[in-house]
């Protein structure tokens, strides 16, 4: 990895996992209990700046039973425990900073039902988005959350994930209805229901889903699911300024129009994708649009009334793309943005990270941020999802220069300084891991006392992914 955030541990604890504990794990597990080294190092950390921090053993369980099998030896041993999905997430979540277990539940991987009546399906948290979307090949129906990489269902539960469709499909928040989860002390529990609403209880299921893995471990997820649109097209459009590119996102929000996905680019991060994907975009503040409906004639009109506000605001070469090669062409060089822009410096690593302001705003932060970083010492690049007033930057950073790491500390400071300001958060979907613990302070006030409590009530001894999110 090469590199470490000013925030990341010193480097990774001393062995916690007592001979015994070890001894148990691969008593229940045989093979599947591994410390091998190269496994263990691969667990080490996510696709995150934060320097790596190993765990002691790594388990692969099968089944719920063999997970809250796994939690009764950690807590009978007092050992640390750290859920891992795809190892996709951007915060250090899954780095095992006081060593311990990682479970890896990329081997509990079965779609247990599809409800194709009730548009709602049960996975285990092992299975990834495509793999789900597969399964749903020929039902006419699709689970549209989108984060870009291949997550598995229960790390984008873990983390409340987006991506390019939550303006229309909204986030995990809204698309999952249930969980089955192991505590910390190894019980297992189910919260929600396959119904649409309810009014009984506490509601478990929304304090579950962005919890990183610090309160339990995700097992099945029970999600929605949305038919899939009869008619889809999408549309590139660049900008004179970035202005007037914001300022067509918001007008369209306040309209109504009904779009899919609105994402924003800068000039630097399309010159990359121009260089990365062999493309011919201009090179300039840029929109790309989705739009779905249930007829072409609907989607045409909602094409034709965004390009009216773009036309409006600046823009220009409104570009339509109705074919699913052309739409897929455009969207994998949007897709290809993080990718694209580490090529403008072979050998760099990104740091990248978001924060997320009212609609509103998004236009105040977006200019002030881009100000503030003019002159930096390292190339920066804009990815937005503006459609819900979410956005990111890339900074693309020599591994072998601290300093250029102690400034795009400072810069990245700033801009969540300047959203939580406007009202905004200071992740609007990588969530906190320990990257942005220092953070939620000044967003949440003494709310955070409350998510303490919580914590050391479901999790007394501080095993369940410790050093995240809170500090009890």
């Amino acid at each position: 990895m090469g590199m470490s955030s000013p925030s990341s541990p010193s480097g990774p604890s001393a062995r916690v996992l007592t001979l015994e504990a070890a001894d148990a794990l691969r008593h229940l597990l045989g093979a599947r209990a591994s410390e091998s080294p190269a496994v263990r190092d691969h667990h080490s950390h996510g696709e995150s700046y934060h320097l790596p921090a190993l765990p002691d053993i790594v388990c692969f369980p099968h089944t719920t039973a063999e997970v809250a099998a796994i939690m009764a030896i950690s807590a009978t041993h007092h050992v640390p425990v750290v859920p891992f999905g795809a190892g996709t997430s951007l915060e250090g979540h899954v780095h095992a900073i006081h060593g311990g277990i990682t479970i890896d539940l990329r081997e509990m991987n079965h779609v247990l039902r599809v409800g194709v009546d009730d548009l709602d399906a049960t996975v285990e948290a092992g299975v990834t988005r495509l793999q789900l979307n597969h399964a749903l090949h020929n039902t006419g129906l699709t689970f549209p959350v989108d984060p870009g990489a291949d997550c598995t269902i229960g790390g984008m539960a873990a983390t409340r994930a987006s991506g390019t469709t939550a303006v229309r499909y909204g986030t995990m928040r809204e698309n999952v209805l249930g969980l089955t989860v192991v505590l910390a002390d190894g019980q297992i529990i189910r919260t929600g229901t396959r119904a649409r609403k309810s009014s009984a209880g506490y509601d478990l299921t929304r304090l579950l889903v962005g919890s990183e893995g610090t309160l339990g471990v995700i097992t099945e997820v029970t999600v929605r699911l949305h038919p899939l649109p009869e008619a889809v097209s999408a549309a590139v459009c660049a900008f004179e300024t970035m202005q007037g590119a914001v300022e067509t996102v918001i007008a369209t929000i306040q309209l109504g129009v009904p779009v899919a996905r609105m994402e924003l680019l800068d000039d630097t991060q399309m010159d990359a994708v121009n260089r990365y994907s062999k493309t011919q975009y201009a090179v300039a503040p840029t929109l790309f649009f989705e739009f779905h409906s249930d007829s072409e004639r609907h989607v045409a009109d909602q094409a034709e009334a965004v390009q009216a506000l773009a036309a409006d605001r600046g823009g220009r070469g409104f570009e339509w793309a109705t074919r699913l090669e052309d739409r897929e062409r455009l969207w994998q060089a949007r897709h290809d943005a993080l990718y694209a822009a580490i090529a403008l410096r072979p050998g760099s690593r990104p740091w990248t990270t978001d924060v997320c302001v009212p609609i509103s705003r998004l236009g105040d932060c977006i200019l002030e941020t881009t100000r503030d970083n003019a002159g930096a010492s390292f190339p920066i690049t804009l990815v937005g999802h503006a459609g819900d007033g979410n956005f990111h930057l890339i900074y693309v950073l020599d591994p072998a220069a601290p300093a250029e790491l102690e400034e795009a500390s400072r810069l990245n400071e700033r801009m969540v300084v300047r959203a939580l300001a406007m009202g905004g958060t200071c992740s609007g979907e990588h969530g906190v891991g320990y990257g942005k613990m220092k953070f939620l302070e000044a967003e949440h006030g003494a709310a955070l006392d409350v998510m303490r409590t919580i914590k050391r009530a479901l999790d007394p001894d501080n095993r369940m992914n410790p050093g995240k999110m809170v500090n009890p």
